[in-house]
């Protein structure tokens, strides 16, 4: 099932810091359905416990292309797998938020599923059942998707099976042909320790902006726990250029190059679900990247992004 096809408008020109200046964002990542659970009290073993429960569309990619949207990006295209079982309401979803959905309904998988344990500190835990998600692959990928693209973002999910991670090393190729800047959000550092951070760095190689979180970016710049998340970031920014660390209540940090080159404030919020914080800073980031802003000015951006999403259940605008 497809949304609204390409568009084939040509890419402006060059930004500040590097970012061309209008074209559309194209997201390349995950639709799962989200069931989000928010429970007060602890959870209790072998017994009932009480809980606020709701069923959402999420995903992290397309979460962020949806938050990009939300917050001025002027065309934001999907490409994702999805189930029949829900692929309308996922479409209908997207399109509701402004997103140009590309979504290929699998024959065998339903939709992805994510359930979301949010406690009453709003910090979640998630079990994941991928389902259609990560099965994208090479035949899914139509190279008219970076016509009038001016920056292209990859989920890091796609990098944790075969058939999606070779997928998405097709775009990235495709996008460096055309000149086109890539980013990637690693998405998930359970995930990252199973698959081995050494082949996900060298898979990413040629990317032009790295959105970890702290434990991503620790374990990705092979540092032990206590290690300060500044030096990590500076470790990462002699490997891809631009990197900005997502730091929940502390901010985020900018490292260009071998330096950190900006630390960023959160916003302050009232937080009931973290769920998709991270999503909403990667799309106000990539908005305002789009718009021409400052590495810096766009991590002030995805704060602000992140702290309107964790007032709110789930993962979407």
């Amino acid at each position: 099932m497809s949304g609204s096809g390409p568009g084939g408008e040509a890419a402006g020109g060059q930004a500040a810091g590097g970012q061309a200046a209008g074209g559309a964002l194209l997201v390349v990542g995950d639709v799962v359905t989200d069931v989000v659970a928010v429970h007060p009290e602890p959870l209790a073993p072998a017994t009932d416990t009480a809980a606020h429960i709701r069923t959402l569309p999420g995903g992290a990619g397309a979460n962020a292309a949806c938050w990009a949207a939300r917050t001025g990006a002027s065309e934001v295209r999907l490409l994702a797998r999805v189930g029949a079982d829900s692929a309308r309401w996922h479409e209908e979803a997207l399109l509701a938020a402004g997103v140009r959905p590309r979504l290929v309904v699998d024959p065998d998988e339903p939709t992805g599923t994510v359930v979301a344990l949010v406690g009453k500190d709003a910090e979640r835990t998630f079990l994941t059942d991928s389902g259609a998600a990560l099965r994208l692959c090479p035949a899914d990928w139509t190279p008219s998707l970076l016509d009038g693209a001016a920056h292209l973002h990859l989920s890091g999910y796609l990098f944790f099976a075969d058939s999606s991670r070779e997928l998405a090393l097709i775009a990235l190729r495709a996008a460096r042909a055309r000149g086109v800047p890539v980013s990637v959000d690693p998405a998930s550092a359970g995930f990252l320790a199973a698959l081995g951070p050494r082949r996900f760095l060298d898979a990413v190689t040629g990317v032009d902006v790295l959105l970890p979180n702290e434990d991503e970016a620790r374990l990705l710049a092979g540092l032990p726990e206590p290690a300060g998340v500044a030096r990590a970031a500076v470790e990462l920014s002699r490997r891809v250029p631009l990197v900005v660390v997502t730091r929940g209540a502390a901010g985020a940090l900018v490292a260009e190059r071998g330096r950190i080159t900006a630390e960023v404030p959160a916003e302050p919020a009232g937080a009931l679900d973290s769920t998709g914080a991270g999503d909403a800073f990667t799309g106000g980031f990539l908005s305002a990247r789009l718009a021409g802003a400052t590495p810096a000015d766009a991590a002030r951006a995805g704060c602000r992004a992140a702290a309107r999403a964790v007032t709110r259940l789930g993962g979407r605008p």
